[in-house]
């Protein structure tokens, strides 16, 4: 077990998510840096997809009630084990009773806690991953809360024969790579245009289901449209000109104008950024972004077999 001590300003389970449900409602949730999740999983022999505990901006402490073995990745939120500092890209064993905390950070915003063997929740839909709007999967459907116990898997060996493991982080970005929009012809050559030549400022009113951008151009429009599918990149265009890209808590339509939707390769990098922190967007080819998605595969897959050396 795992007992929430403090939950700071959000602690959620988390996995890839519920894929495949959109179409009844059904929101993907998930972790915002699904390559965080995965490389934590990786440093411990976890599956892919077992899920994570994601931390939000920190002040959080955890109680381990077993030995185990546990991964960081994502932000640096200044995580300490008792009182020795721990860092994000490695593994660490645990000793019961020990107590993992995290103060804050001054970059990225979302932490991730792999833990050896996974948690034990149900699923639901094929995910662990915590629905907070609806209200189900993770622990009770909910934020993790002071006093919540986690059940978490048992080791099958000592951690005597722990050997820990590194990897390196994908880096940040500032410019966020979209596929064009598919309402260009209704906002406008140069509305869309100076989409592109603005640097926006990740507003404080933003969460996980959607990152506002704020700016001091004129991007207001009055157009209204049918409720169409939007998903988790989606850029949408309110009338009062400040975009809104959606994240994995998002609604499944809307009635927005799209200013185009940003490319899977770039969409984990919403997970780590800040208020007050500076985006800028670029429009790329599906040929691009299907390169771009190559590259970041390619990391992980340079892991798995650093992984697999260091295992002869």
């Amino acid at each position: 077990m795992i007992k929430v001590l403090k939950p700071g300003v959000q602690l959620t389970i988390q996995d890839k998510g519920r894929i495949g449900f959109r179409h009844l409602g059904i929101s993907q949730t998930g972790c915002l840096d699904p390559y965080a999740q995965v490389i934590a999983n990786r440093l411990i022999d976890n599956n892919d997809n077992e899920a994570v505990l994601e931390v939000t901006l920190g002040l959080c402490e955890l109680q381990f009630e077993a030995d185990t073995v546990i991964a960081l990745q994502g932000a640096d939120l200044n995580a300490s084990l008792d009182d020795t500092p721990i860092y994000p890209g490695w593994s660490y064993e645990v000793k019961a009773k020990q107590i993992l905390s995290f103060d804050t950070g001054r970059a990225g915003l979302r932490a991730y806690v792999a833990i050896k063997g996974g948690i034990n929740v149900d699923e639901v839909m094929g995910s662990k991953s915590t629905d907070l709007n609806a209200g189900f999967g993770g622990l009770a459907g909910k934020a993790l809360e002071a006093g919540d116990l986690i059940s978490i898997a048992s080791l099958d060996k000592p951690t005597k024969s722990f050997v820990k493991r590194g990897a390196i982080t994908p880096p940040k970005l500032k410019m966020i790579r979209v596929h064009p929009s598919p309402h260009s012809l209704l906002l406008g050559n140069a509305l869309i245009e100076q989409f592109t030549k603005i640097a926006f400022k990740v507003s404080h009113n933003s969460n996980r289901m959607g990152l506002r951008l704020a700016h001091e151009n004129n991007l207001t429009h009055s157009h209204s449209l049918d409720s169409l599918g939007v998903s988790p990149g989606s850029i949408q265009l309110p009338p009062n000109g400040e975009p809104i890209v959606l994240l994995n808590d998002a609604q499944t339509t809307g009635g927005y104008p799209l200013l185009g939707t940003v490319i899977d390769a770039d969409l984990h990098q919403f997970a780590q950024f800040r208020p007050g922190d500076s985006i800028e967007f670029k429009f790329v080819t599906l040929q691009q972004a299907a390169l771009a998605k190559q590259k970041l595969n390619g990391h992980l897959s340079q892991l798995s077999l650093a992984i697999a050396h260091s295992q002869q």
